[in-house]
């Protein structure tokens, strides 16, 4: 994997806080959330379902519907033409003007992100239209057969209905519309749900070799793990609304530090080596709308101890000495490893 962490940023997110509810119970989905992404850099986010992957990016892009609400936080991108923009801030009509543009975004579920009543060579020309207006027809359509192209699709297929392509057909179609105005920034969110594991490959590679060939950067959402190690140069791990781990992909599914990143790799069946029992995590994701101080993943971690109950999570190197801060995460027992005190023993295996 490349080391993309000296490449100029073209999305910083800083301490995005998200609610649900506008009362005073309102559920604190995001607390405080920091990301930062690379020019060509592919950034897996990773987590069970409900720790707020979606709603992340969501609300950076502000395409959060209510009862949602961005309570706090900076989302800065660099636009195609070199200038830094906080999104937070934006009016309406440039949020419209910049979108495609700057930023796109692959919805989870293809099957239902396209009009079904329209053909698709009509929704990828209107979608380049909305930002191309002076565009002729042949200059819409020769664009749109580029596009299929590119993806992989026969230019025939223009003239179909989305009900008349397959999943993984129509998967293909929304990276095609996402990648039709070239921007900086492509957010994909879980686009290999509901695919078979041969039509997932496929999705992968291509998205791998789009990467080479035009140069933009990528958030990669999903819960599995191993889908990750694939094609992610780094990786973030998300639990409760917050980031408690974040490093280079190889390196944190190695020698993961949090216990919840440890468990959750431990929670799918190798593919190569020898046969080991799978770990899982106990208990359940903790109640948004109920959660206390300290570490959210307290009550299920077996490394618990009257610390953690005091603990905000705090994202930090894992290098004791200092000098390596690609690998952070947020865990008290690395705090206490600074202080001089000892790992627990089934930690003692990872990377000090």
């Amino acid at each position: 994997m490349t080391d993309f962490s000296k490449a100029e940023p073209v999305l910083e997110i800083k301490n995005l806080s998200v609610d649900y509810g506008y009362t005073d119970d309102a559920a604190h989905v995001l607390r405080g959330v920091s990301l930062t992404l690379h020019e060509g850099e592919v950034l897996g986010l990773a987590g069970e379902s409900g720790c707020g992957k979606s709603t992340l990016v969501y609300g950076a892009t502000r395409l959060l519907p209510p009862p949602g609400l961005i309570t706090s936080g900076e989302v800065w991108i660099k636009g195609v033409d070199g200038e830094r923009r906080d999104l937070l801030k934006m009016s309406d009509k440039e949020l419209r003007e910049q979108r495609w543009v700057d930023e796109a975004v692959v919805f989870q579920g293809a099957m239902n992100s396209l009009n079904p009543v329209y053909k698709v060579g009509r929704q990828i020309k209107d979608a380049i239209q909305a930002h191309r207006p002076d565009w002729d027809k042949m200059q819409l359509q020769k664009r749109a057969v580029e596009l299929m192209e590119m993806v992989g699709i026969s230019p025939d297929r223009l003239e179909s209905f989305p009900h008349q392509l397959s999943g993984g057909m129509r998967q293909r179609v929304m990276i095609a519309m996402a990648l039709a105005l070239e921007p900086k920034v492509l957010i994909m969110d879980e686009p290999t749900t509901a695919l078979d594991v041969v039509m997932q490959r496929q999705i992968v590679e291509q998205i791998t070799e789009l990467r080479k060939k035009l140069g933009f950067a990528v958030i990669f959402i999903t819960h599995d793990m191993s889908l990750l190690i694939e094609i992610a140069d780094r990786i973030a791990i998300m639990y409760a609304g917050q980031i408690i781990e974040d490093g280079p992909a190889l390196d944190l599914y190695e020698h993961a530090r949090h216990p919840y990143t440890k468990g959750l790799i431990n929670s799918f069946p190798p593919l190569h080596g020898p046969r080991r029992e799978l770990g899982g995590i106990p208990g359940t994701p903790p109640d948004m709308a109920t959660l206390g101080a300290g570490c959210p993943f307290a009550d299920r971690c077996a490394f618990v101890h009257e610390g953690c109950r005091e603990y905000e999570v705090d994202l930090k190197p894992t290098d004791v000495s200092g000098d390596d801060a690609s690998h952070l995460v947020g865990c008290i027992l690395y705090d206490e490893l600074r202080q001089g005190k000892e790992l627990p023993t089934q930690l003692t295996g990872h990377k000090k």
